[in-house]
């Protein structure tokens, strides 16, 4: 009960974090998109695709260090911890210098022609891909005090700097559009500043907040425990860059076929996934650390039983918000930009579909992980990533369409949860059964219920706006019923209502 009132209260703060930030990122978007024009705006997604890649490679990596760092501590081992950390630096020092190499060599074949750029953009694109390897640099080496924090469950920290950065990034946006005279060069150069920046906070805080953030190389250095960490790293970074390089090669791809005009569709698509998906990212956050700690404690009945209610639940914050956006996305994308470049509602729709799907598996991810058999899982899970990549290029030179490169996505994302759940089973002692009965079915049904409610308002309403609302009504209503009684166990309801008894008790003291 107490890791679920801890969990509770790191999603409720990670949640008003996210409140504040949704809207200031939406609005930046279009304030960006304004300022660099459809053209630009594409290119910067196409060169510095990366950047907006950092946050996942930050947390992938991060959440390989976590494991250890996160099993110590339900282990009860202070000593341990210290020398995990100062073992990660080390390797991710390591780790930045590699990325650094790889990065340059790809850069000079990206800008000898590979890239579809017009000429007068290249000094811009090359400013902007210098800036995203700066800024890959201070991430890589920053993933140990990240997992630190995370570790600690400290999102109250995590919530301040997301808010900072939301701040900082809404007054970048502001000051291209009014003052600066190449936006493009200026856009990027900012972006790296503030993301270097606010890395080099997270440094300081974690430096002075917690003992084992002390460099000390000399007395708790451990090559025993450098081998055990390099190979789960290398196969944990084995996954993180299968999918980045699926994510930033779909882009490539879609450049070399369309154009950046696609790029852009691409990046609008993915500013609404990554700002709509927070509401389960930020469970999750809350939730991995509890899984590691309990692998960690020997208690794997827990850490099954949280993965598996945490799958339901970040399925079902999801569901809430996707969907009136699924339903309503034509209406909702005229109101939030002035300009929607070609393929941007279906790439939304198919990449909110994809999100949905992926929720099936995120915390038995966690799971495998925290256990920490992970060779033969990241292999195939690379592999599952990389593919729609490679079908995408076959796709369009048949001349498909540019939005079957996420038809393509959606499949192998499915394909991925088969895969996820076997190992969860393999590993994990997971029941296939109880899970595909417990929560992928319950998920499935509340969705299409929940879904086809929505639906009659939005057939029937004629008016734009009115038909937004009443959607939105009927959805959250319908969302209530059905996931209590449909949705939810029997177990889940109990541990929802002692959750919520402090806030009814607050509630009856007020009245009187």
């Amino acid at each position: 009960m107490q890791q679920a009132k801890r969990v509770a209260k790191n999603t409720g703060i990670l949640y008003g974090k996210m409140l504040i930030t949704v809207f200031i990122s939406l609005y930046t978007t279009r304030l960006v998109l304004n300022a660099l024009g459809t053209s630009d705006f594409g290119l910067f997604n196409l060169v510095a695709g990366a950047i907006t890649m950092l946050g996942f490679l930050n947390s992938s990596m991060a959440a390989a260090t976590q494991r250890f760092i996160s099993y110590a501590e339900g282990a009860g081992d202070l000593e341990r911890v210290k020398k995990i950390f100062n073992v990660s630096v080390l390797l991710h020092i390591c780790i930045a210098i590699i990325v650094l190499l790889l990065l340059e060599i790809a850069g000079y074949y990206f800008f000898a022609g590979y890239l579809n750029i017009s000429p007068d953009r290249l000094f811009a694109a090359k400013v902007i891909y210098q800036c995203m390897v700066a800024s890959t640099l201070f991430t890589v080496i920053s993933v140990p005090y990240d997992a630190v924090i995370n570790a600690h469950e400290n999102m109250l920290f995590f919530a301040i700097l997301g808010i900072a950065e939301a701040v900082l990034k809404l007054l970048i946006a502001l000051y291209i559009l009014l003052f600066a005279n190449d936006k493009l060069v200026m856009y990027g150069i900012l972006m790296a500043v503030t993301s270097i920046t606010l890395l080099l906070i997270s440094r300081s805080f974690c430096k002075r907040k917690y003992q084992e953030c002390s460099i000390d190389f000399k007395n708790y250095y451990d090559k025993s425990l450098m081998k055990e960490m390099a190979t789960f790293a290398s196969w944990s970074l084995l996954g993180a860059s299968s999918s980045m390089i699926a994510l930033n090669g779909q882009g490539i791809v879609l450049n070399l076929f369309f154009g950046t005009i696609a790029n852009a569709a691409l990046g609008i698509a993915n500013q609404i996934s990554g700002q709509l998906g927070a509401f389960a990212t930020n469970m999750l956050r809350a939730l991995n650390p509890i899984i590691a700690k309990s692998e960690g404690a020997g208690d794997r009945i827990t850490m099954i039983r949280f993965s598996m209610t945490g799958s339901k639940i970040s399925f079902f914050l999801l569901m809430i918000f996707y969907i009136p956006v699924l339903l309503e996305m034509p209406y909702i994308l005229s109101v939030w930009l002035k300009i929607i470049p070609p393929y941007t509602i279906i790439f939304c729709i198919l990449i909110l579909v994809r999100n949905l799907i992926e929720q099936f598996y995120m915390t038995l991810t966690a799971s495998i992980r925290a256990v920490g058999k992970i060779l033969v899982y990241e292999v195939f899970t690379s592999i599952l990533l990389i593919a729609p990549f490679l079908v995408s290029y076959l796709l369009f030179s048949w001349h498909y369409p540019p939005y079957f490169m996420y038809v393509s996505v959606i499949f192998f994302t499915a394909i991925l949860c088969g895969v996820v759940i076997y190992f969860a089973n393999l590993y994990c002692s997971l029941s296939i059964r109880q899970y595909l009965v417990n929560v992928v079915l319950r998920c499935i049904v509340s969705f299409l219920i929940v879904l086809l409610l929505a639906y009659i308002p939005h057939y029937f309403t004629a008016a734009p706006l009115p038909r937004l609302i009443l959607v939105c009504a009927v959805t959250g209503i319908a969302y209530c019923f059905i996931v209590w009684h449909l949705g939810l166990d029997k177990n889940e309801k109990a541990l929802f209502k002692k959750l919520l008894q402090p806030l009814k008790s607050f509630i009856r003291v007020t009245k009187q």
